[in-house]
C-alpha cells in the first residue's frame, strides 16, 4: 500500500505540474517519447511507440507500445498488450490484460481485471475496495467541503490575477526555470512557518506574532495552492488568458482531489511549490530592481 501511494503521489499530485513543466501530451497516439496527461479522451500508445508516464482522468487507454513509468487511468477502461515499467492502476473501468502484457509493478484496479494466462506481472494483484462508511450523508459533506475549498480557491486565484498579473506571469517564469529552487524554498516555508510561529509564542513579546501567524496559516498555504494552479493552467495554455489558463489548472487539481487519499497528497504538494515559487519570483524582482536602480550622484 505505500507502495501505491507514494506512485501515486509522485506521478500524479506532484507529477501533473512536472510532467506538464517537461511537456505534456495532450493528444491521441502521440508519437512523442513524452508523458501524457490527459483530461477528456482516449489515448493510444501503437506498437513500436514509447512514452513515459501515463495520467488519463476521462476516457480509455489501448497500449500496445511501451510505457517507462506509471500508467493510471481514473475513469475509463483499458485494454494492455504491451508493456509499462511501472505500477498500473485503473479507478474506474475494467482493465483486460493481454497474454503479450508486462507489468513491472503493481496491477491495482477496482473491478476484478481479465488477466489472460501468460501475462507477467512482477508486483501484485490487487483491488480497491470502496470504503464501508461511504454513505450518502458522508458523500454529500465531503462534496460539500470541496465545493466550498474549490469556489474559495477560485475567488483567491482570480484576485491575485487581478492585483497582480505582472505577479502572476513572474511566478509562471521562476517555476519554469527555477523549478529545483522553487521546491526546496517551498518545503522550507511550509514546515518553517509553524515552526516560526510556535518558537513566538515562547517569548512573551512574540506571543502575538505568533498567534497572528498561526491563524494566517491556511491562508499562506491557500495562496500557495492558487499560485500551482495557476502555474500548471498556464503551462497547458501557454497562450490562452489568464484567467482561462487558470480555471484549467485549478480544475485538474480539484478532480485530483475527489480521489481519497490524493486530495490531501495534491493539496501539500501545491501548497509547497506555489510558496516556494512565489518566493523565488520576489526574489528576482527584489534582485532585478537592485541592478536596475540609477547609481547615487557623487
Amino acid at each position: 500500500m505505500r507502495r501505491l501511494v507514494s506512485t501515486l503521489a509522485i506521478s500524479v499530485a506532484f507529477g501533473a505540474l512536472a510532467f506538464v513543466l517537461a511537456g505534456p501530451a495532450w493528444a491521441q497516439g502521440s508519437p512523442k517519447q513524452d508523458p501524457q496527461v490527459v483530461l477528456t479522451g482516449r489515448v493510444v500508445i501503437a506498437e513500436g511507440e514509447s512514452v513515459d508516464d501515463v495520467v488519463i482522468f476521462n476516457g480509455p487507454a489501448s497500449v500496445d507500445g511501451e510505457v517507462n513509468g506509471v500508467l493510471i487511468v481514473f475513469n475509463g477502461d483499458l485494454d494492455l498488450s504491451g508493456r509499462v515499467t511501472g505500477d498500473v492502476v485503473v479507478f474506474n473501468g475494467d482493465a483486460s490484460i493481454t497474454d503479450t502484457a508486462t507489468i513491472g509493478g503493481d496491477l491495482v484496479t477496482r473491478h476484478s481485471p481479465d488477466v489472460a494466462p501468460g501475462a507477467t506481472i512482477e508486483g501484485r494483484t490487487r483491488r480497491v475496495e470502496p470504503r464501508e462508511w461511504a454513505t450518502p450523508f458522508t458523500v454529500l459533506t465531503k462534496l460539500a467541503v470541496w465545493l466550498a475549498v474549490s469556489i474559495s480557491a477560485l475567488i483567491l486565484g482570480f484576485l491575485f490575477l487581478l492585483i497582480g498579473p505582472r505577479a502572476a506571469d513572474a511566478t509562471y517564469d521562476a517555476a519554469r526555470t527555477r523549478t529545483g529552487p522553487s521546491i526546496g524554498w517551498g518545503f522550507l516555508l511550509f514546515f518553517g512557518l509553524p515552526i516560526a510561529a510556535v518558537l513566538a509564542l515562547v517569548t512573551l513579546v512574540g506571543i502575538p506574532f505568533g498567534i497572528a501567524l498561526l491563524l494566517a496559516l491556511a491562508l499562506i498555504y491557500s495562496i500557495g495552492y492558487v499560485i500551482s494552479a495557476w502555474v500548471l493552467g498556464r503551462t497547458v495554455l501557454r497562450t490562452a488568458g489568464r484567467a482561462l489558463a487558470f480555471l484549467v489548472g485549478l480544475l485538474i487539481l480539484r478532480l485530483i482531489a475527489l480521489v481519497p487519499v490524493l486530495g490531501g497528497i495534491t493539496w501539500f504538494l501545491g501548497a509547497v511549490f506555489g510558496l516556494g515559487v512565489l518566493i523565488v519570483a520576489a526574489w528576482r524582482a527584489r534582485v532585478r530592481a537592485g541592478m536596475e536602480a540609477p547609481a547615487a550622484p557623487a
